[in-house]
């Protein structure tokens, strides 16, 4: 039997899925092998069939988990309307949406994600840098487009952007389930329009085409 086979594929969901709960309920250290295979109903043997140690399960578990995002934040930047912000708006709604169907992952992703001790960190630094990839994409394209502002440093902003949508969602779950999807989405949009725009009519300097700086002043420092 291969891991690709429908049997075994369904195996390896049941544990991701009662590993998932019991981390986010416990921690991963608190969380034996037993107890996860008690909660899949599945015998001990069946996890080491699968995984040789809790260390592979979750990382299996994160690159496993992960990827659904990914491949919603590509597909939403394929059918964005046009342009760097729409698509950003569009990657915003696919996180929310994910976060929302996914909490449990969520919050023990950014709950381990400071623990760089952790022998399954490297995996995790792996795939934030695989969700931020995809958003750093498109900040690039913004920036030679002219869409977005030429001094916006792509690389930490990217990184910067998957936490905001990521805690933005959370903390809507845990303080706002009252509200509704498009309210959070559009607080967010708030602040992607507000910070990452090119103003219009500034060149690369920071001078407007009528000759003034960000200050509001002319060259010789008339307002």
């Amino acid at each position: 039997m291969t891991v690709s086979s429908p049997r075994r594929s369904a195996t390896r969901q049941r544990l991701y899925q009662a590993a998932v709960t019991l981390f986010a309920e416990q921690g991963v250290s608190a969380t034996s092998v037993e107890q996860i295979a008690e909660r899949a109903g599945v015998a001990k043997g069946t996890v080491y069939y699968n995984f040789s140690s809790k260390t592979e399960l979750f990382e299996a578990l994160l690159r496993d988990g992960i990827e659904p995002l990914t491949a919603a934040l590509r597909r939403s930047v394929g059918t964005a309307p046009g342009g760097a912000l729409a698509a950003l708006e569009g990657m915003t709604d696919a996180g929310l949406a994910f976060v929302a169907e996914h909490p449990d992952l969520v919050r023990l992703l950014v709950a381990e994600q400071w623990r760089s001790s952790r022998p399954w960190h490297p995996t995790l630094v792996a795939v934030r840098r695989q969700v931020a990839g995809v958003v750093r994409g498109v900040l690039e394209d913004g920036v030679k487009s002219g869409e977005l502002r030429a001094d916006l440093d792509v690389e930490l902003t990217s990184g910067a952007l998957v936490g905001m949508v990521v805690l933005g969602a959370l903390d809507w779950q845990t303080f706002h389930p009252e509200r509704r999807p498009a309210e959070v989405r559009r607080a967010l949009s708030v602040v992607l329009r507000g910070q990452l725009a090119a103003a219009p009519g500034r060149h690369e300097d920071g001078r407007h085409e009528d000759g003034r700086n960000e200050g509001g002043r002319d060259e010789d420092g008339r307002r």
